[in-house]
């Protein structure tokens, strides 16, 4: 089984850990196939970075269907794109914000979410009620870490995660889903710090293609994922 992860910024390094955190939990036969945009912003820190990726992304769901992949996962917890890439995509095709919502359901009757920037959470909240969370959702933190700098040790960013999970159980959550992939590392530590689920997206996604693909189930092309008539109109981008 191939399983292609895209992370829809530009920067290396976060695919790197991106697909270390999809490894680290993939099954013995599952090849984990990281991918990134050669355009597109360095970091997907609301609306309209999340636009900008979304060409980018595209084309690394194209190409990493033409290279074999079983599935794809795309590694923003925005979704950034999600509807589009199922569109062109005949492979299923996962979001790690909705994988995490479904993960943390099934062992939390409530959750909060901690993500990075303030501008990204209106997003999140979005989805949360589109994919029919909004009941099982206390609410969405923002810790204000840019994307890039939770891999600055100086930060503080694991104490700061930390003091939000905090506020989540004094609201009444019984679990948190960590709202970016490049928070992926963080979550076992932080589970066993406050005694209650911390779900990482990049792996529960990984999860949920593994199942799909042996299931022999892809996205419906009956309706709003139906195959595009203009595809070819990515060349254009970059």
């Amino acid at each position: 089984m191939r399983i292609a992860i895209v992370n829809p910024n530009t920067t290396a390094t976060m695919t790197k850990r991106i697909e270390g955190a999809a490894r680290a939990v993939a099954d013995v036969g599952t090849e984990i196939m990281g991918r990134q945009p050669k355009i597109g912003p360095a970091a997907i820190e609301g609306p309209f970075d999340g636009a900008l990726a979304v060409p980018g992304l595209l084309r690394e769901i194209l190409a990493a269907e033409a290279d074999g992949a079983d599935a794809h996962i795309i590694a923003c917890f925005d979704d950034t794109g999600l509807d589009a890439a199922r569109a062109v995509a005949t492979k299923p095709v996962i979001g790690i914000g909705e994988a995490s919502f479904h993960a943390v359901s099934l062992v939390a009757h409530s959750f909060c979410v901690v993500t990075t920037l303030s501008r990204s959470a209106p997003v999140i909240e979005d989805n949360i009620h589109r994919y029919g969370f909004g009941r099982r959702c206390r609410r969405v933190f923002a810790s204000d870490i840019p994307v890039l700098e939770l891999e600055n040790p100086e930060t503080g960013a694991v104490g700061k995660i930390s003091g939000f999970i905090d506020e989540a159980i004094a609201l009444g959550a019984e679990g948190v889903a960590l709202g970016c992939a490049g928070m992926a590392e963080f979550a076992l530590e932080l589970q066993d710090r406050h005694g209650i689920p911390v779900v990482d997206g990049v792996g529960a996604a990984v999860g949920l293609a593994q199942m799909l693909v042996r299931s022999q189930l892809s996205s419906s092309k009956r309706g709003v994922w139906a195959q595009p008539a203009r595809v070819d109109v990515l060349e254009s981008f970059g």
